[in-house]
């Protein structure tokens, strides 16, 4: 999976990159095709929107589902972890509906063997 982060109006996190990284190719154990994800950082300057200050949006591409998460939150970091949140649930969902549940009962697969 490949990563890609755009900041707008704002420095990033030393530690954010890494931490991006770790997070999101986590997202490998469930069975989704994902080929790319972007990360778009947009902090707002306006000293009103303090606790609401960094804004995260995730986007995925590629063959599988169009995904889109974003958080807001007061530094990057914590932002980043509400969105990788609600993104981890998106993949979640798609996941358990690609699952197969056999719904036989034993005399039907007694029968039929």
């Amino acid at each position: 999976m490949k990563i890609v982060i755009h900041t707008r109006q704002g420095q990033l996190a030393e530690d954010f990159k890494g931490i991006a990284e770790e997070k999101l190719n986590s997202m490998n154990r469930f069975s989704v095709t994902i080929d790319r994800v972007e990360v778009e950082i947009i902090h707002e300057a306006n000293p009103r929107q303090g606790k609401f200050s960094h804004r995260v949006i995730l986007t995925s591409h590629g063959a599988g589902p169009l995904l889109r998460a974003q958080a807001a939150a007061f530094n990057d970091v914590a932002a980043f972890d509400l969105a990788v949140k609600n993104f981890e649930l998106q993949i979640r969902k798609i996941h358990e509906k690609s699952k197969e549940f056999r719904h036989d009962s034993l005399r039907k697969r007694a029968v039929s063997e």
